[in-house]
């Protein structure tokens, strides 16, 4: 009787010794998930910026090299982009430069008698910031969007596949010309938004009672090539953003219409983000090697 309760107990304790060890040795592996999963985010983060920045460096070559078939495609999608683009980003610019450096800032000065000073303070706001972010917003937001979604719904559709099973290159005959014309578009749009946005400007100055004279000078007085060739480059890499961005992310869609919108979400989303990191860029290098439009005059 008591060997077979010792034998018992023997073989009970053999078999949780067996379930520590089989415990014991599941340990790392679980723990070697754990930290898989945790540092998957990053993963692909830094996955994905290599990826982009392949594709940049493809797009850029291609541009560059002959031939090039995509004539017709640059200029149907330029135009698509002033269409869809042009009103929104006038109503937006205006909008914007009326309310919050306009009419603000004219109170603002105006309690201090310096009312006058509003023409060279719309040189800081519009021409050099409001202009080329309000250009770069609207244009990610309607442009953008709609190449993701282009893009996108032809990956579905495995049309991207058939073009290499063809021959045909997609980055030239498809990548590339929304690559120009969203560069063209935006540079061209960044005038169009600072003619806007100084309209916003006169207004304020009318709605505060005040001549115009004193806005026209104070502007030109503070305005320089700097600030016009610096805002439009800006504005012009912002379209070379989205258009990477938008193209990437619509020719790596994945999972049906719900993948799409997806892809669109996060095109908009990463651009906005790339928007603000090379805003701070370019612009701390550009006061750094001008500082003469740091002088107010």
């Amino acid at each position: 009787m008591d060997g077979l309760e010792h034998g018992e107990l023997g073989g009970a304790g053999a078999g949780n010794s067996e379930r520590g060890v089989g415990r014991a040795a599941d340990g790392p592996g679980f723990a070697g998930e754990l930290l898989q999963r945790a540092l998957r985010p990053g993963r692909d983060f830094f996955e994905e910026v290599g990826d982009v920045m392949i594709l940049t460096g493809r797009t850029i070559s291609s541009v560059l090299r002959p031939p090039y078939p995509y004539g017709g495609e640059f200029v149907s999608q330029f135009l698509f982009v002033l269409r869809i683009c042009w009103l929104p980003l006038m109503v937006s610019t205006f909008a914007i430069s009326y309310g919050a450096p306009g009419l603000q800032a004219s109170n603002f000065l105006a309690i201090f008698g310096a009312i006058d000073r509003l023409g060279g303070l719309f040189v800081l706001a519009v021409v050099r910031e409001i202009g080329p972010i309000i250009t770069g917003l609207v244009l990610a937001g309607a442009a953008g969007t709609a190449i993701t979604a282009d893009l996108g719904a032809r990956k579905i559709r495995e049309e991207l596949d058939a073009l290499q099973v063809l021959g045909v290159d997609p980055v030239k005959n498809l990548v590339v010309p929304r690559f120009l014309a969203l560069m063209l578009a935006t540079g061209l749009f960044n005038i169009y938004a600072i003619l806007f946005g100084l309209f916003g400007g006169l207004l304020a100055a009318v709605v505060n009672h005040q001549p115009l004279g004193p806005f026209w000078v104070t502007f030109f007085a503070n305005t320089s090539t700097t600030d016009l060739w610096g805002s439009t480059l800006k504005t012009t890499v912002f379209g070379a953003i989205i258009a990477i961005v938008s193209c990437y992310k619509g020719m790596t869609a994945s999972g049906g219409a719900e993948g799409v919108g997806r892809a669109v979400n996060q095109s908009v989303v990463i651009s906005f983000l790339a928007f603000g990191a090379f805003n701070y860029a370019f612009t701390q290098m550009l006061l750094a090697t001008h500082p003469n439009i740091l002088v107010i005059r």
